[in-house]
């Protein structure tokens, strides 16, 4: 049986992008056992109001960060953060077509009180992953066990899975050791992914924007926009079948 894998660090409310590449995936790893990015998506992301785009950031507390991992570090809870989030949020999407049903469930997630970003960020990912019925075993990289770093991290993830395929982002192609992969007998794609354009508030359309723009505006219809005009899990199983 093939096994396809992805893996990515846990984004702040992230893009489309990201889940497609999970819905490409028999398993997605969130990477929290790396290093925290500073200025990265992983605690912040834009949404689409009147004037254009706002980026939402989430304050963390940034001492000591280039010693610890992602799953350690830690919000900045003296910030009041979650009410401007929110606040933010209601004000840009609050005449969208499906705000009314999805706005108790975020607003639930901006009530509480979050200490550590990796557990904001994976919860957020698992309530899409579930909303969108993505059908995906979900692991995280800290409970696996694994070492090395960049490439042979990812390939170690994918031995450990049993897994026979990787999905890069577009990114990957610039930091990817696909020989490593090939030793290891592991298929490597990367993802080339054609943004849909979806209904949206306020005028020309915006690409590449957080999740939540599309759930707003599109609602149930939000994960076969996200497949739209793109490759799909079985594509992914014949491209393995025919290298193996």
């Amino acid at each position: 049986m093939t096994r396809i894998l992805t893996a990515h660090q846990p984004l702040y409310i992230p893009w489309i992008g990201f889940f497609h590449k999970v819905i490409c995936s028999d398993i997605f790893c969130l990477l929290d056992g790396v290093q925290f990015e500073p200025s990265s998506f992983m605690n912040r992301n834009k949404i689409k109001i009147k004037n254009g785009e706002l980026l939402l950031t989430v304050p963390i507390l940034m001492k000591g960060y280039l010693t610890k991992k992602t799953y350690e570090i830690q919000i900045d809870e003296k910030q009041k953060w979650q009410k401007k989030h929110w606040e933010s949020i209601k004000l840009a999407y609050v005449k969208a077509p499906y705000f009314e049903s999805y706005k108790n469930d975020f607003e639930e997630i901006y009530k509480k009180n979050w200490e550590k970003l990796r557990d904001l960020n994976e919860y957020i990912i698992k309530y899409f992953l579930k909303e969108f019925k993505i059908d995906v075993d979900f692991v995280r990289c800290s409970d696996l066990g694994i070492t090395g770093n960049k490439s042979l991290r990812l390939v170690n993830i994918c031995k450990k899975m049993d897994a026979d395929m990787f999905i890069f982002g577009s990114g990957g192609k610039n930091y990817a050791d696909v020989n490593l992969f090939k030793t290891e007998k592991i298929n490597v794609y990367f993802q080339n992914y054609n943004h849909p354009i979806y209904p949206q508030l306020y005028g020309n359309f915006i690409p590449n924007l957080s999740i939540i723009d599309l759930l707003f505006n599109c609602g149930e219809n939000s994960k076969s926009i996200i497949e739209k005009g793109n490759i799909n899990k079985n594509d992914l199983k014949q491209i393995i079948i025919v290298k193996s």
